[in-house]
């Protein structure tokens, strides 16, 4: 159960990567008091883990719906996955989250102390974006007892947990790494998500195809 946890949790943080949101945070928050932060912050990090429970628990039953093979989800999901790793290694991002530069505060924060915007652009999509869930769907396809499907949700929560340490010391953090340092942790997330990527891709692989193995 630990093992897994932790390579849950190691596949949600290069994915979720909450590093990346540090500056729409500290934008969406200029100018609020540090109840208004801790409150912003708290919100977009149980936005994270809502999102994730949620797909975690329906995710299975919404492929069903679809009529989309579990294996079929793996690949795409590994394809989609794998791409993301790349353009993270090149140093240009995630692709499938917003770019920072574009999003508009206006429109999603109405005035100061507003909390729309840890929401929606900050949890979705800019934390939990579609490699995300998708990420979470493919491990809860997978899981064969409550027991694993918990600890989905427990990674889910540890990872939410880290989500609101990162925004809250957002400040310090950017002064620390810089553009630099926050460039090179995103290239090695990529190099990680590459690895988680690969797995998923193998794994659905040999779903479609059990004679492979």
């Amino acid at each position: 159960m630990d093992t897994e946890i932790v390579k849950i949790m190691i596949a949600f943080m290069v994915l979720i990567n909450p590093f990346s949101a540090l500056t729409l945070f500290l934008d969406s928050t200029k100018g609020y008091s540090m109840t208004d932060r801790r409150r912003f912050a708290r919100i977009s990090s149980l936005t994270v883990f809502i999102t994730i429970t949620f797909f975690t628990v329906a995710g299975e039953g919404l492929l069903r719906v679809l009529g989309i093979s579990v294996g079929s989800f793996q690949v795409a999901g590994g394809v989609l996955v794998f791409l993301i790793a790349i353009n993270m290694m090149n140093g240009d991002g995630n692709p499938a989250k917003p770019d920072q530069e574009n999003v508009d505060f206006d429109d999603s924060v109405e005035s100061i102390g507003s909390t729309a915007a840890a929401v929606v652009p900050l949890a979705i999509p800019m934390m939990v974006g579609p490699g995300g869930i998708s990420t979470v769907i493919i491990y809860s396809a997978q899981v064969t007892s409550w027991h694993q499907r918990l600890a989905i949700i427990i990674a889910g929560l540890l990872i939410s947990i880290f989500c609101y340490l990162a925004l809250m010391a957002a400040g310090r953090l950017s002064r620390f790494l810089g553009d630099t340092g926050l460039n090179i942790i995103s290239r090695i997330m990529g190099m990680l998500l590459a690895a988680v990527a690969i797995e998923i891709l193998v794994s659905g692989i040999r779903t479609i195809f059990p004679g492979l193995v």
